[in-house]
């Protein structure tokens, strides 16, 4: 008897499946949803990134480059848009305003305990298919480090962990509409 009530369990969550995903594919939506976040427009083809100059006081050598092709490796990982130099359907260019190192947590005894890299950037989002969906936005992100390194030791390490996270944020900005 408990064998029959498992099969019919088993059989009736199947049925609920198949009727849902027919469901699913049945109905034409406007906007094609994937696994990645990203919900791009199905007449979307493209997408453009323009190098990212560093315009910040402090310069880091390889923050504009890193930052660039983590947006670029980003779009083409995640979503069907082929890149092109200029002009995509998403077109991204922008610059580095801001690089810092400032003091994020002091002792008991007035010293330094960890440092805070803190990167911002300036993006102009262009959507060709849906200008509504453009945007000028500032996004910034921060890793903290141990205040007995020095910022060169650490920089390699932190600036890819700092781009991660901004290149998150622009990703979920112009491809997702949460």
């Amino acid at each position: 008897m408990l064998k029959r009530f498992r099969n019919l369990n088993l059989n009736f969550r199947m049925l609920v499946a198949t009727v849902g995903l027919c469901l699913l594919t049945g109905c034409g939506v406007a906007i094609k949803y994937s696994f990645s976040g990203a919900s791009i427009p199905p007449d979307a083809k493209t997408f453009s990134v323009a190098y990212f100059p560093n315009n910040a006081t402090m310069v880091s050598p390889i923050l504009s480059s890193t930052l660039t092709d983590a947006l670029v490796d980003m779009f083409t990982r995640r979503t069907r848009l082929t890149q092109v130099d200029e002009g995509g359907d998403f077109a991204f260019e922008g610059e580095i305003t801001n690089y810092t190192s400032t003091t994020a947590s002091v002792s008991s005894d007035d010293n330094a305990l960890l440092n805070r890299l803190t990167i911002t950037v300036r993006v102009r989002f262009t959507n060709a298919l849906d200008e509504k969906m453009s945007f000028n936005k500032t996004f910034s992100a921060y890793e903290d480090y141990e205040s007995t390194q020095l910022l060169t030791e650490v920089e390699g390490t932190l600036i890819p962990e700092i781009v991660d996270k901004l290149v998150t944020d622009i990703f979920q900005a112009s491809a997702s509409n949460w």
